[in-house]
């Protein structure tokens, strides 16, 4: 994930509700029939509109939206596991209760316009978690004891003497310019205790889930080629393509486990896919 500088694009929808004379009167504040009234009063979908404070229209509820804890089973879980070695130092470090505590603190996490994109970004993360992880194996970046991991250049997150900032965690979060700003956003210092992240477990997944939500949640809809090229760009090269189906790879199996197809998704993807 050595990624310096990454976009995250934010898209902006505005709908003017005022001068709209559509059918649905029915609704508090005038929507169609077919989209929802936001908190603030404004017509859409999406979370922003259809989640928390939704007044009217087809809000999002329980009933209508799998949470995380249903879609992340025990047995889905598990079966991650089941596919490495039992020798792993990950086995008895990763778990399943660990993440959904994590995801305590990231409530927009899978929440998306559609059950099924909802489940199609979870299936994308551990996608992504099971590649880095290797089935959840690796807690620290292998060969990397050279190493450090640290940017010079990063005036605003400077590298604390005697510290590596190698890849560590679910998504291998690396450098002190990701580590910094995670500690910060999550209540750890980053630079001074980077490892936490593979002490943790619950700051582990804090710190994956900081990074996709930051990065790869607002644009996750775009497919899941761009959540490799904002993880691990390098992959998108053409030498490294056989590195980045394998992980497209797991991403359908795991939609093909939670009843979703990829077709959307593979509208938009990397060039070689």
């Amino acid at each position: 994930m050595a990624v310096k500088q990454l976009v995250a694009a934010t898209f902006l929808v505005g709908v003017l509700v005022g001068a709209f004379l559509g059918p649905a009167a029915a609704q508090n504040c005038g929507c169609d029939a077919d989209l929802c009234c936001s908190p603030y009063g404004y017509c859409g979908r999406g979370w922003d509109y259809c989640g928390a404070g939704c007044q009217a229209g087809p809000c999002n509820s329980s009933s209508s939206y799998d949470s995380v804890s249903d879609i992340v089973s025990k047995d889905f879980f598990n079966g991650i596991f089941d596919q490495g070695s039992e020798t792993c130092a990950g086995r008895s470090f990763y778990n399943r209760s660990a993440f959904l505590e994590a995801v305590r603190s990231y409530p927009k996490f899978g929440e998306a316009d559609s059950a099924d994109d909802s489940k199609r970004e979870i299936a994308a993360l551990f996608a992504h978690v099971t590649a880095l992880t290797d089935h959840f194996c690796y807690i620290e970046r292998l060969n990397a004891s050279s190493e450090i991991c640290c940017d010079k250049s990063s005036t605003e997150y400077p590298c604390v003497a005697g510290k590596n900032y190698c890849g560590r965690g679910p998504i291998q979060i690396a450098w002190n310019y990701n580590y910094g700003p995670a500690g910060e956003s999550i209540g750890f210092d980053g630079l001074n205790n980077p490892e936490i992240v593979s002490n943790n477990p619950v700051m582990s997944f804090k710190t994956a889930l900081w990074y996709w939500m930051t990065y790869v949640h607002p644009v996750v809809g775009l497919g899941f080629g761009v959540s490799i090229k904002l993880i691990n760009p390098p992959d998108c090269y053409e030498e490294n393509k056989e590195v980045a189906k394998e992980r497209f790879s797991f991403y359908q199996k795991y939609c093909y486990q939670f009843g979703v197809s990829t077709t959307f998704h593979q509208h938009y993807k990397v060039h070689f896919f």
